[in-house]
């Protein structure tokens, strides 16, 4: 994974002040750790670069999608993340699509449009609990992920 754009002026605040950021991110994917050892998180004028070992790429990519949707930031690089090689016998990872939250959606019309059944909007925010704490606060500008059916 490389680099993701993010809507600098949304998301959840955590910071006033620049030199409080990478802590504050830090401590906040720390907080729902999905999956990420020896995590290390710069902030630059807008950008974070994160580092560390992720278990999967589901992991490393909630991991973005924490940072991203952070006040204040305006791109994540992850190219530094180390992601673990799945197991032979493992399950191939079902496919994926980040998906950016737009004025009037909720939840139910997402899964509607991306899975075919708008109750299916449980298994959206099951998938995104490190980054929507409730299913009714979710907001333009947003960035999940939806996890596609074969």
């Amino acid at each position: 994974m490389g680099l993701f754009d993010f809507a600098y002026n949304l998301g959840k605040k955590l910071f006033d002040k620049d030199d409080d950021a990478q802590e504050e991110i830090s401590k906040h994917i720390e907080e729902d750790n999905p999956g990420i050892e020896d995590l290390n998180v710069t902030y630059d004028d807008g950008k974070v670069v994160i580092t560390g070992k992720a278990s999967s790429a589901e992991a490393l990519e909630k991991a973005v999608l924490m940072a991203g949707n952070v006040e204040g930031v305006e791109s994540v690089d992850a190219s530094g993340v180390e992601v673990a090689a799945p197991a032979p016998e493992a399950e191939a990872a079902p496919k994926s699509v980040i998906y950016e939250i737009r004025k009037g959606d909720t939840l139910w019309k997402i899964a509607e449009k991306h899975l075919g059944n708008g109750a299916r909007y449980t298994e959206i925010f099951e998938s995104n609990k490190e980054v929507i704490k409730n299913p009714d606060l979710i907001y333009p500008g947003q960035k999940i992920r939806i996890l596609l059916d074969d």
